[in-house]
């Protein structure tokens, strides 16, 4: 190790950045989680067109104590599978404020469509934009994170 050129040192420590990079880039949401959010989705939606407003009101707060304490571990974003567990540095902190504004942005566009139907007459509106949802948050979760990631360089 003592006659190592400094071309050679500049190569394999730029091997080793963009190898941590990588793993950084890989770090994200089973998706599995995304296909029970939308189950989750789908199921309040239900229970918006059926079930009293009060009612609805206590099932979303139940839905978002229960993805608080089943997510908890999994928005570190640092155990994606059982064979990697990456250090909260190469991870970053700013994953599960992410995640957490998409569930935000998902619910304000649920709202929005369900008053748009609502408002032109379609029955069951709020089964129809959790659908519409559900199917984005099932089918593109995971592409959708790794998006916005980028734009916020978490």
């Amino acid at each position: 190790m003592d006659n190592v050129a400094a071309e050679q040192a500049r190569d394999a420590l730029a091997a080793a950045e963009h190898a941590r990079r990588h793993v950084a880039g890989e770090i994200g949401l089973p998706r599995g989680y995304w296909w029970g959010m939308a189950a989750g989705w789908l199921v309040l939606g239900a229970g918006g067109a059926v079930l009293p407003w009060w009612l609805t009101a206590i099932a979303t707060a139940a839905f978002g104590a229960g993805h608080a304490i089943f997510a908890s571990r999994l928005l570190s974003g640092r155990r994606r599978t059982q064979q990697i567990q990456v250090s909260a540095a190469v991870a970053g902190r700013r994953i599960p404020a992410v995640v957490i504004g998409m569930l935000v942005a998902f619910v304000a566009v649920t709202v929005v469509v369900a008053l748009a139907l609502d408002a032109e007459g379609t029955d069951h509106a709020s089964i129809w934009a959790a659908g519409m949802v559900a199917a984005v948050v099932g089918f593109g979760g995971p592409e959708i994170l790794r998006v916005v990631r980028r734009w916020v360089r978490a």
